[in-house]
């Protein structure tokens, strides 16, 4: 080999091993806390709620300012087209003149600030409930969005554990079939055999193709609730059996089954307060209101242009301004019962909607008790089930097994293993679910929302 192939060949395994490292520096390797992190960053649906978290303090904010004076300032100038004719009776004869000039130019500053009104002051309190209400619907989201992300990480570990046992299982059907036709070529084996075994490995290659896609499809569908480009590879940091060890550390807290925290509870307490406030400014309304005002003018009268010769005086007013609610019709009597029959409505749903999420609870809680129980038992069948296919496969290497006992003894193995790996997805799925479900943010990985974001 001369220099100059040593050379090429050289650079081009340097090359390659580059390409090799860049494509791994490529791929993201991502845990579930990580998912949770990005999502709850960059999904759009969490920036809405936040936005609209940021709207409800500028609308206090807004109700706030008609406590403060709210200051104008107005200015006018009207021409006389024709000046207004008096006629007057004087001395017994009728005179007539005109009245008025030319040019009236008016300009000042009105001032006026609410002393007494109940229904502002009620009216902030509710822009405060209102805060609160936007704060519970954004941790709502956040719930729900962390909820959404286990589901689509646990069904992506889901898809990669299946292809690897659907991968092992064509793996091995790929062998028999090359020992086949080995022996068929040393007139050991029947042409009926090799036919079988190709076809077994025919069979499981669209198994093989349909468990690549729905990895595919797990992880475009983790990107999205990410807020990630379709273009960057992701890998998770962790494998479903994996995640065996961790799940059996799952504890309800000193919380238990508390609904304090469910989002549902919450937001309908926090519309109780609400609609309590509502009657209650809807009552306000007979209360009288007191305002004050001050205006400070100009004005100027002349004829001829109306640029020259102008001297304006001045002239200021102070006011008091006393409403008194008497008689309207009884609107405001009928609004107040509007009101009240709202917030008994709010009671009997609040109500109903309690003993379902209890319900829902107990029945989540049987899932998990029923799912740890299926865990346990798919195990114990993956190790009976692994060794009955050693047996049988040692018996048909020397013969004393049928190649159709083989293959039976090989999907009964991929069967157990799918159905323990399934198991291991369902306990997943119901422990998010049921975070969720009584709202255990520190469970889910969410820190409290900062109302100072």
């Amino acid at each position: 080999m001369t220099s100059s192939t040593r050379f090429l060949t050289a650079l081009l395994t340097t090359l390659l091993f580059a390409g090799t490292a860049a494509a791994r520096q490529d791929t993201l390797s991502l845990s579930r806390a990580r998912c949770v992190e990005i999502a709850l960053s960059e999904n759009p649906t969490i920036k809405v709620a936040d936005l609209e978290v940021k709207r409800m303090v500028y609308a206090r904010r807004e109700t706030t300012g008609s406590l403060y004076p709210s200051i104008d300032f107005q200015g006018a100038y009207q021409r006389a087209i024709e000046l207004q004719t008096v006629s007057m009776n004087m001395g017994g004869q009728s005179q007539q003149f005109k009245m008025g000039t030319d040019n009236v130019w008016t300009f000042g500053f009105s001032a006026a600030m609410p002393l007494v009104n109940a229904s502002l002051w009620k009216a902030i309190q509710i822009s405060d409930t209102q805060i609160m209400a936007s704060l519970e619907e954004a941790r709502g989201s956040r719930l729900d969005m962390v909820n959404n992300v286990n589901k689509a990480y646990y069904s992506w570990l889901l898809a990669i554990a299946s292809r690897d046992v659907v991968r092992a299982n064509y793996d091995v059907a790929l062998t028999n079939a090359d020992i086949f036709r080995k022996q068929f070529d040393a007139g050991t084996a029947s042409e009926y055999d090799v036919l079988r075994t190709s076809v077994a490995v025919k069979n499981l290659e669209p198994e093989l193709l349909q468990a690549d896609i729905a990895i595919r499809q797990c992880a475009l569908q983790l990107k999205v609730l990410m807020g990630m480009d379709d273009s960057v590879e992701i890998r998770p940091d962790v494998t479903l059996r994996d995640m065996q060890r961790e799940m059996y550390g799952y504890s309800l807290g000193a919380s238990g089954t508390s609904l304090d925290n469910n989002n549902t509870m919450r937001t309908l307490a926090i519309q109780d307060k609400l609609l309590r406030q509502n009657v209650t400014l809807k009552k306000f309304a007979w209360i009288p209101s007191l305002a004050a005002s001050y205006n400070m003018n100009w004005n100027a009268m002349s004829s001829g242009n109306a640029f020259r010769n102008q001297q304006f005086n001045p002239y200021s007013t102070v006011s008091l301004a006393l409403q008194v609610p008497v008689f309207n019709g009884f609107g405001r009597l009928n609004a107040v019962k509007q009101a009240e029959i709202q917030y008994k409505e709010l009671q009997l749903n609040r109500e109903n909607v309690e003993s379902s999420l209890r319900m829902q609870v107990r029945l989540a809680l049987d899932n998990i008790d029923k799912e740890v129980r299926q865990i346990a038992s798919s195990e114990e069948g993956v190790r009976q089930a692994a060794k009955a296919n050693e047996i049988m496969q040692k018996s048909f290497e020397i013969g004393a097994a049928s190649y159709l006992n083989l293959r039976d003894a090989e999907l009964a193995n991929t069967s157990a293993q799918l159905a323990y790996l399934q198991a291991i997805y369902n306990y997943l799925v119901s422990t998010s679910e049921l975070d969720t479900l009584l709202g255990r943010e520190d469970a889910l990985g969410i820190s409290r929302y900062n109302t100072a974001k």
